[in-house]
């Protein structure tokens, strides 16, 4: 009877501790997986990329915290939305994004490149992901902002493209100088012969022959190699020589400069006459670009990090953004008359300065064109 009843309560025990040990399994089965959900959470929340979840229909279910700071607005405001909802103003954009998505649900994953007006009026390139069913009924979006990376690459393939117009230029232009030179000079040596009646086309000719001269100093300017001295000048006065140039232009068209300096002179080591080309580029533009007379604006003044910053401000009817990207590119200008070789050579001196030129414009009210580079190009620590 009691090695029965002791059996009997060992086989209890045992089984207890069994149903015991299950209840535990069980237990942290459930607390393993509350865990990584939680850990998932985490990582969907702080994940560098943008990360997107949203139904059939389009509309988001969860986002996480890049995306609501590319979306500029908050969790509780997205959910619920379309997608392409918070871009409402940019009608080719929704476009784009409802092909995206009919795209991923056709294809189950698709891969896009979104161009976003951010609220400074820049562009910001966005590149997206999707996948379908990453869970029930729900679809996956990853996405990034590539806009340096597409910066870096239009800024490469100017640089070749200015490298290869380099080559081309210095060959061409040398072989038309020869022919100029002489025709230049046979023009000079028949205009005391010339007759009154004729003395129209004479002036024709010369004026046209100047203007191919032009274009040729400008090739060349682009022609590789370049000497390039770097000697301490003060940016004010190079600018104020500049100004002085262009005075009686300005006046021949009713424009009035307005210049800004910083208090004293500003030190910088630079190529004076080539700065002074990219100045008289810039402020002769704008005069051309307000025929009926206004007012340039100019500012010269130091900024953080060691660097200039130049800027030269127009009244003109301004620039249309799909033309906007174009500008700097070999013969495209929006001028009548205008071969696009001076904006090129423009920025061609203002980067062998290690600096950039940026172009703000708007249709209807003018253009500005922002200047910056380093007090001293030579120092490889200087910001750009």
């Amino acid at each position: 009877m009691d090695k029965v009843g002791w059996k009997w309560v060992k086989r209890c025990d045992a089984h207890e501790h069994t149903i015991l040990q299950g209840v535990d399994t069980k237990r942290n089965k459930k607390w393993y997986l509350k865990g990584d959900q939680q850990r998932y959470k985490r990582v969907f929340e702080y994940s560098m990329d943008g990360l997107i979840l949203w139904d059939h229909q389009g509309r988001i279910v969860d986002i996480n915290l890049a995306g609501e700071k590319l979306f500029c607005l908050s969790k509780n405001q997205l959910i619920g939305k379309f997608v392409y909802e918070p871009f409402i103003k940019q009608e080719h954009l929704i476009q784009e994004i409802i092909y995206h998505i009919e795209k991923t649900l056709k294809d189950h994953f698709y891969t896009s490149t979104f161009v976003i007006e951010g609220k400074d009026g820049n562009n910001r390139y966005i590149e997206c992901n999707s996948t379908i069913n990453i869970t029930d009924g729900l679809n996956f979006t990853v996405f990034k902002e590539i806009t340096d990376k597409i910066e870096m690459q239009e800024q490469l393939l100017k640089s070749e493209t200015l490298n290869v117009i380099g080559e081309l230029a210095a060959g061409i232009a040398h072989e038309i100088k020869n022919p100029m030179t002489a025709l230049k000079g046979f023009i000079q040596l028949l205009e005391g012969s010339i007759k009154a009646n004729h003395e129209m086309y004479y002036q024709v000719i010369t004026t046209e022959l100047e203007r191919i001269e032009s274009i040729i100093n400008e090739f060349l300017l682009l022609a590789k190699p370049q000497s390039i001295k770097f000697q301490e000048k003060d940016i004010n006065q190079i600018m104020q020589e500049t100004v002085g140039l262009l005075y009686a232009h300005a006046v021949l068209h009713n424009v009035q400069i307005d210049i800004t300096y910083e208090e004293g002179p500003i030190l910088a080591f630079c190529e004076p006459n080539q700065l002074k080309k990219v100045f008289i580029n810039l402020i002769k533009n704008a005069i051309e670009v307000m025929p009926n007379g206004g007012t340039i604006s100019i500012t010269v003044k130091r900024i953080e990090n060691n660097q200039i910053y130049i800027s030269i401000k127009d009244e003109g009817s301004g620039i249309a953004k799909e033309k906007l990207s174009k500008l700097g590119q070999p013969f495209y200008t929006t001028k009548e008359k205008g071969t696009g070789l001076g904006l090129m050579v423009s920025y061609k001196i203002i980067e062998e300065h290690n600096g950039t030129i940026v172009i703000e414009s708007e249709e209807g009210k003018g253009s500005i064109f922002h200047i910056k580079f380093p007090l001293d190009p030579t120092n490889e620590k200087s910001g750009r």
